[in-house]
């Protein structure tokens, strides 16, 4: 296979615009396919635990405010909201935690490839979530505070500049070709493959012998 670019170390070769990405950003840090994919991982851990710290303190007021004596006062439209907040923020509890599964299940079995573009994604779909929870928790503050009208706008206005810092901006970049000259951007689905393992050996090379996943 080593004429299908850099391959795993279960021999499977990275295809298409992942193996170019993968040689692409490898090279430009003179790194093996193995250091990428430890690197890509170390990065997304990291990122993972900054998220999961703002989720696990909205999910903790949520689940402590349903006991409390104000709770019992709030009108069918802040009971709506809360309920919506608090789903949004466990959904994204178990988004955020889910590449961690995948890793206990699939430890050992040269799958980081995998993990890593499972984490990317799950990543992304969490803080989507966590932008719905955190807009909608304000909204129900704001509005028990201060009215529905204020509610609406504080709401609003903290869902228009989480899309546009969290999102806007990283896309934009992306469009802009800051990714390809910088070679930072390793987490995304065009480094990795789902299906493969652990890279190994040379970035201009077929796989050596490789570390067990994990």
């Amino acid at each position: 296979m080593g004429g299908d670019g850099p391959a795993t170390d279960d021999g499977t070769p990275l295809r298409g615009r992942s193996r170019a990405a993968a040689l692409r950003s490898a090279r430009a840090r003179g790194e093996t396919l193995d250091q990428l994919l430890d690197r890509n991982l170390a990065e997304l851990l990291q990122e993972l635990r900054v998220a999961i710290t703002g989720v696990q303190v909205l999910f903790a007021f949520l689940l402590g405010l349903a006991f409390t004596q104000r709770f019992t006062e709030l009108d069918a439209f802040a009971l709506t909201v809360y309920t919506v907040t608090l789903m949004a923020t466990a959904l994204a509890t178990v988004v955020l935690v889910a590449p961690v599964s995948f890793h206990r299940l699939v430890f050992r079995r040269r799958q980081k490839a995998a993990l890593i573009a499972v984490a990317d994604r799950m990543l992304v779909a969490g803080l989507a979530l966590l932008v719905v929870a955190i807009s909608s928790g304000v909204l129900l503050v704001l509005d028990v505070v201060l009215g529905r009208g204020p509610g609406l706008l504080g709401s609003a206005l903290v869902l228009l500049v989480a899309i546009g810092l969290w999102y806007g901006l990283p896309v934009r970049a992306r469009r802009a070709g800051t990714d390809d000259d910088t070679g930072d951007d390793d987490t995304d689905d065009d480094d990795t493959d789902d299906g493969t393992g652990d890279g190994t050996g040379d970035p201009g090379s077929a796989a050596g012998p490789g570390r067990p996943a994990g």
